[in-house]
């Protein structure tokens, strides 16, 4: 096994991890923002649509990593690196609208 898979699996086991915590309701303070944010700013969130939001990118995010197993080209770091971009701004929107509760 070469260097370049140990990270990769490395990376995928930490992620899996933390997805699995914040599912379980048990990392809360891996949820950037959400940990540092005052009382009355996490009342403006339903936190178990947040944490399912963050642990399930959490969780997606490990067949990502293995896209770029193998031979690394730069067809797969395109490839990846597109699709965490994406990922990631799925992830403001729905974090800032499906997971926010409506102000009255």
């Amino acid at each position: 096994m070469t260097y370049h898979m140990i990270i990769l699996v490395i990376l995928a086991a930490v992620s899996a991890i933390m997805g699995i915590l914040i599912l379980l309701g048990k990392g809360d303070y891996l949820i950037a923002g959400y940990n540092l944010a005052s009382k009355e700013e996490r009342e403006q969130y339903h936190v178990k649509r947040l944490r399912g939001l963050t642990g399930g990118v959490l969780i997606a995010l490990v067949p990502l990593l293995f896209l770029l197993a193998g031979e690394p080209s730069i067809g797969k770091m395109i490839t990846f690196s597109t699709l965490v971009f994406v990922l990631c701004i799925l992830v403001v929107v729905l974090a800032n609208t499906w997971a926010k509760k409506k102000s009255k």
